[in-house]
Order: C-alpha cells, then structure tokens, then sequence
C-alpha cells in the first residue's frame, strides 16, 4: 500500500499533467518519436504530422522520392495564391545517442521540475517544427488566412547531408509547383538573451590529402616517405588554421561587430590512414580535413592555396570527398522585404538579434542555391547550446513563447502583399 505522501505526490502529478499546456504535450509526443539515425522511424514521425494536419486543417502530402524516407508536406492555401508562398521547414531527423551519458532516457520527453523538457531533437530541431504546427493551429483557430499560402515541410536526412531529403526535393516538380519566395529554418540556440539569426552558411570541402613515398625497413632512415610528405602538408595547413583561429580571436567585421566562427575558415584533420604494420614503413598515406569556408572568400584563390600546399609534395595528389565551390546568401538589406519584416518583428516584440552565418551546414544552404532568400532561427535564448550533446533540452515556458514568436513572424510574414 502506499504512504499518504505517496498518495498526494500521486495527485500533484496527475493534476500536473491535467494542467500542460497542449501545445507542450503534443510537441512531447512528437519528440518521443525515434526518428534517430541510422535507422529512423519515419513511419511513426508521417503519421504524427499527418494527424496533426488533419486536426488543425491543413492540406496534406507525402513525397517519397527515396523508398523509406518521406517528405511531409502540409499546406494551409492564402487569399492569393498567385503570391510566391512562404515555406517553413524542418528536418525531422534527430543524431544518435550515448544513452549512458544522459540524466533521463533521452527518448521520453522527460520534463524537470523546473519546465525544462529533455530530449533528443529538443533543440535540433523538433521545438521549431512543432511551433511552426502550433503557430498555424492558433492562426487558423483565429480564423486568420493568410494573404499568401503557406507549406510546412518535413524533411528527412538532414543530419546526413540531406541529399536524399531536401536536396532532392528542390529538383522536383512538386517542388516547383509550390512557388516558394521565402523560407525559414533552423538556427542555433543563444546563451544570452537574444536570438541568433542565419542568413548564409560556410561551404562544406572535405578532402583527403595523400601521398605516395619509398617504403623500407621501420629500423632504418629512409628519405622521402609518405609519412613524411604528408607531415609536411599537414603542418602548411594547420598554420593557416592558427591564422584562422588568431583571426577569430581579434577580428571585427566592417560594421564593428566581432568576429563569429561562420566568418573565418576552419580547417580540422579528422582522419589518418597508414601503413601495414609496425616495422614497415608505408608507402602511402592519407589524411583527411574538414573544412568550412565563409562567402566572403574568394574560392579559387583558396583551392589554389590549398592545392598548393599539396602538390608542393612529389607524389602527392588532393582528392575533393564534398565540394560546394559557391556559398550562397541572404542579403540582409533595405531592399529585401523578408528580413525588413523580420527585423521589424523582432524589434516590436523587444527580442535582441544576432545576425550570423551559420557555422555548419542546414536544409537552407540548396534553397538559397536556387535563388530563394532563407533565415535560420530557432526561437532558443538564454539556453545553453546543447544541439547533438548530452542531455538537450528546451523550457517549456520558452517552447511556448517560441509559438507566439512565430505565430506573429509568419503571419506578417505571409501578408506580405509585395510579389
């Protein structure tokens, strides 16, 4: 039998749970979905969307281009849908976990005394999807159609590169009927109290360097190895990585901002391959670098360099594993509409914003590639950054005022009467 406290702590908690905000347990359920890589369930995650169109009213689609990875796409049609449309995306993927590492399972939903909800795909980046769906309900409920229509896609892949996701989708049809002027994503969570907002992103180069060198006996000083071409070039580039690094330390933009990570070029070795076993001396070497690169560089001056460090080695050759030779985006001005109005909507509703490129990479990099204005914003501040780390997490007092924030961008957003 149980105790009296036992009893009442049992009465707090099932009033506790009566009183959530339905917003807060639906974007619950949808993080207890395991749509985790390499095997999510995108199954479930489709039918969870699919019954929330259905509730709030909303046109639905599904697009499976690639068998096994779905794209949910759910429409809410404007008074004018001649207008170019808004689209809000998401990817609904989430990053794999060391579950041993977390305080709660990561796939429960836990929530903390204090609000905060922890799980996998809290911040990264179910909060956003789940508000955009949120945001239309209580528009829709206020009876509020939009001038111009609105898509909500749900992509998979993203955290594998999104080729079989939104990369592929933007080559479709289906895609180009929707007529898309303007989308939003996922951005960052901040630590202080302001919003950070992306409106480019560095372009992605992984490479292998390798070398080819005389092999020999591991007892004797042979001339001219591989191990010893590929020090070489891996010195050259982790110099211009210092300089990099010293850039980010000191440096300021031409409006007196300072320097952000997406505005200097990283360069990390993140793998070495070598040699056959200990007492021989390997012919060949490989070693790879990931490497992130600003709009503001000029392309063909870097890969010059950086084919220079290599072929400045006898035998040794660059191999391009992914190369985006362009990085696209937004202009932040005047005469771009998108962002005057999001600004607007920030400064009205008293939200700093910290306008950045995105460090890494996301969905918006192939709309931006096709011409479509995109910004990056996850409704995250004063949050510790915990993307793809041990116990993620949101509030859920600042998940519910996320809605109100999106709520009140995408419906001016989307009564932009300009074409």
């Amino acid at each position: 039998p149980r105790s009296e406290n036992q009893i009442r702590g049992a009465i707090t908690i099932s009033t506790y749970r009566k009183m959530e905000n339905p917003a807060v347990t639906r974007f619950r359920q949808y993080l207890r979905i395991k749509t985790v890589q390499p095997k999510p369930d995108y199954e479930s995650c489709t039918r969870f969307l699919l019954e929330q169109a259905k509730e709030i009213g909303l046109k639905s689609s599904v697009f499976e281009y690639v068998k096994g990875k779905p794209i949910v796409l759910l429409t809410w049609e404007g008074r004018d849908p001649s207008l170019p449309s808004i689209l809000l995306n998401s990817h609904t993927d989430v990053v794999p976990v060391f579950e041993e590492k977390w305080s709660c399972k990561p796939f429960e939903a836990c929530k903390l005394d204090n609000g905060d909800i922890v799980a996998r795909g809290a911040q990264d980046m179910k909060c956003v999807g789940a508000s955009y769906l949120e945001a239309i309900r209580c528009l829709k409920d206020q009876d509020q159609q939009p001038c111009r229509t609105i898509h909500l896609s749900y992509v998979p892949d993203e955290e594998i590169g999104g080729e079989d996701g939104m990369e592929h989708f933007i080559e479709t049809n289906d895609f180009k009927k929707l007529n898309v002027g303007f989308a939003l994503d996922e951005g960052i969570a901040n630590p202080n109290d302001a919003l950070r907002v992306f409106y480019g992103e560095r372009a992605v180069w992984w490479i292998n360097v390798i070398t080819k060198g005389n092999t020999g006996h591991g007892s004797q000083f042979v001339k001219d190895t591989a191990i010893s071409k590929l020090n070489r070039i891996i010195n050259r580039f982790m110099e211009f990585r210092e300089s990099q690094e010293q850039q980010l330390a000191i440096g300021m933009n031409t409006d007196g901002t300072k320097y952000h990570v997406g505005d200097v070029t990283t360069i990390n070795l993140t793998m070495l391959k070598a040699g056959v076993q200990h007492n021989v001396i390997p012919e060949e070497a490989t070693v790879g670098f990931d490497i992130r690169i600003p709009p503001t560089v000029d392309f063909t001056a870097f890969r010059n360099m950086i084919e220079g460090f290599v072929h400045s080695e006898p035998d040794s050759r660059i191999e391009f594993v992914q190369y985006n030779g362009t990085a696209y985006y937004t202009p932040l001005s005047e005469n771009n509409i998108w962002w005057v109005v999001f600004r607007d909507i920030c400064k009205g509703r008293n939200i700093p914003i910290e306008p950045e490129i995105f460090p890494a990479a996301t969905d918006s990099r192939f709309l931006r590639g096709i011409g479509i204005p995109a910004l990056g914003v996850s409704y995250i501040r004063n949050t510790p950054i915990l993307l793809h780390d041990h116990d993620e997490r949101i509030n859920e007092n600042l998940f519910l005022e996320g809605i109100e924030f999106y709520k009140d961008l995408i419906y001016h957003l989307a009564n932009i009467q300009e074409s």
